[in-house]
C-alpha cells in the first residue's frame, strides 16, 4: 500500500533522515512531495539481492530485517533496523544492486524515496543542488557506520569527485559555486591567494533588450574566459558568486601574478565579439568592471577580505563602472585604485 507523505499528520521523521541534514528549509517541501508512504506485512520484501536500489527508506513503525539467504543453515542476518533508521542509503547513492534480502520482521511502515515512478535522475535535472547535496551526505553517513569506510571512499574515489563536483558547480555556466568557499576555504587559502571578482557592465540592458537567453549566453562566454585563464595557470577556480558577478581565486599567486591575470582578463571581455545589431536595438559590447585583491596582504581575515573586495566591486560598478579595476586593500581607509 503506498500513499503520499503530505497525508501523514507528521512529515518530521523525512525531514529529521541524516541524509537530509544539509538541505535548506525550502528544499525540505520538494523532498516531502516527492516521496511516498508504504505498509509491509510481515515477512514482506522490502527489496531482493540483485534489485538496483533506486530508493532509500526511513522505517517509521515496525522492525526490518537484512540477511544473505544461506541454503545449508539458518540465515546471514547483517542487520535489524528500529523505527528511525535509513535503510539503503548507501547502496542507493552508488545505484548498486542489492547483495543481501530486506524483510519485514512485523507489520512495518516506511518512508520511500523518491517515491514510486519517480527517479534520481528526473530530479537531477530539476534540482542538481538538492540531489548533489543528498548523496554527498549519504558519504559521511557511512562513516559512523562502516569500519572500512576509508577502503570503500578510495575505492569509490571518482565517484565521490563527480559527487563533489555536480554540488557545487553551476550549472549555468560550468563555474565553481560560493558556497565551495564556504565550505572548503579553509583547505583553499596558500599564501598568496588572488581573488578576483568580476561584474559584467550593463547587463541588465543586454537582458532587457535581447532576453534572458541572450544573458544566459554572455555568461557562457564570460565563464570560459575565466576557465581559459585557470588552465594557463594550471591552478585556482573559476568562480560564480552571486547572479551574474563570477571571478577567479588563486592559490599561490603573488601580486605581480595576480596583476597580470587581472590585465589579461579585462583585455579578454573587451576582445570579446559584439552582440549585433537587431532592427532597432543597437549592437552590445562586452565591458566588465573588476575589484581584486591579495590574502594575506591585503586584509588576513579571509571574510572580511572577500566582503571589502565584494563592496569595492558594488561600489565602483555603480558608480559608472566603464571597465574599470580597483584593488582593495584593508586598513583604517582602504586603498582604492582606479583604471585599466
Amino acid at each position: 500500500m503506498e500513499q503520499s507523505l503530505k497525508q501523514m499528520l507528521d512529515p518530521a521523521p523525512i525531514k529529521k533522515a541524516e541524509l537530509f541534514t544539509s538541505l535548506l528549509d525550502k528544499d525540505y517541501d520538494y523532498i516531502v512531495e516527492r516521496s511516498c508512504i508504504i505498509n509491509l506485512r510481515k515477512k514482506a520484501k522490502l527489496f531482493s539481492i540483485g534489485q538496483r536500489a533506486e530508493h532509500f527508506y526511513i522505517l517509521l513503525e515496525g522492525a526490518i530485517r537484512v540477511y544473505k539467504p544461506r541454503d545449508d543453515e539458518d540465515d546471514d542476518q547483517l542487520a535489524q533496523y528500529a523505527p528511525g533508521d535509513t535503510i539503503g542509503d548507501f547502496d542507493f547513492a552508488r545505484k548498486a544492486e542489492y547483495d543481501a534480502v530486506a524483510e519485514a520482521v512485523e507489520e512495518s511502515v516506511l518512508v520511500m524515496f523518491p517515491a514510486m515512478g519517480l527517479t534520481m535522475d528526473d530530479f537531477a535535472i530539476e534540482e542538481p543542488y538538492i540531489v548533489s547535496r543528498i548523496l554527498l551526505n549519504s558519504i559521511v553517513m557511512m562513516t559512523s557506520r562502516i569500519k572500512s569506510t576509508q577502503n570503500i571512499l578510495l575505492e569509490n574515489l571518482s565517484w565521490v569527485n563527480e559527487l563533489q563536483r555536480r554540488a557545487y558547480e553551476d550549472p549555468g555556466t560550468g563555474l565553481w559555486k560560493q558556497t565551495y568557499l564556504t565550505d572548503e576555504i579553509n583547505h583553499i587559502l596558500e599564501i598568496p591567494t588572488t581573488l578576483i571578482m568580476l561584474k559584467p557592465d550593463r547587463f541588465k540592458i543586454l537582458v532587457d533588450s535581447r532576453g534572458h537567453e541572450a544573458g544566459d549566453e554572455a555568461m557562457i562566454r564570460l565563464a570560459k574566459i575565466l576557465r581559459t585563464l585557470t588552465r594557463r595557470l594550471r591552478r585556482g577556480w573559476a568562480m560564480r558568486f552571486k547572479s551574474n558577478e563570477t571571478g577567479l581565486l588563486i592559490n599561490k599567486c603573488p601580486r605581480v601574478l595576480a596583476e597580470k591575470v587581472v590585465r589579461e582578463l579585462f583585455r579578454s571581455i573587451q576582445a570579446l565579439e559584439p552582440v549585433p545589431a537587431q532592427g532597432d536595438i543597437p549592437a552590445f559590447s562586452f565591458t566588465g568592471t573588476i575589484a581584486y585583491s591579495i590574502w594575506p596582504e591585503d586584509g588576513q581575515v579571509w571574510d572580511d577580505l572577500f566582503k571589502g573586495t565584494y563592496a569595492l566591486l558594488l561600489d565602483t560598478w555603480k558608480n559608472g563602472g566603464g571597465g574599470k579595476i580597483s584593488e582593495y586593500r584593508s586598513g583604517p581607509r582602504p586603498v582604492r585604485r582606479e583604471g585599466p
